[in-house]
């Protein structure tokens, strides 16, 4: 891989300038190496930690826990065990999500069909039926 400049690696990565500057910023990628003329350019090496950022990030891991991911990258194999728990613990934070939204999707499709059948004209409150308390 060749080295890029900051707008081929947004094009790349399909991600903002602003973002890769961000991202250095708050320490979720190390610092970039500079040129003479003070331009960032990405080597192979910071490619490859944007490349790691970019599938986590598309796999729904938070910002917050790439800044702790990436800093235990850093240390280490000591922090396997640690890297390993924070993305279980992003797989769960997702699939509570994901079942949360599986609830909203299937009250919709029920309310809808309350139209569809003309059982909306009804007198009925759906507050029980759709267990919204229990939520």
């Amino acid at each position: 891989m060749a080295d890029l400049s900051i707008t081929q690696v947004s094009q790349k990565y399909d991600i903002t300038s602003d973002t890769l500057r961000y991202y250095e910023r708050i320490g979720l990628i190390p610092k970039v190496p500079r040129k003479a003329n003070g331009n960032r350019y990405y080597n192979e090496g910071m490619q490859g930690w944007i490349e790691m950022i970019v599938c986590l990030r598309h796999s729904g891991v938070t910002v917050e826990a790439l800044i702790d991911y990436a800093q235990m990258l850093q240390q280490g194999e000591t922090t396997l065990d640690a890297r390993e728990e924070l993305l279980k613990e992003q797989l769960s934070m997702l699939e509570e999500k994901k079942h949360n939204l599986d609830r909203s999707i299937n009250r919709l499709k029920h309310k809808i069909s309350l139209y569809e059948t003309g059982e909306i004209k009804k007198d009925k409150s759906y507050f029980e039926e759709y267990k919204i308390m229990d939520d």
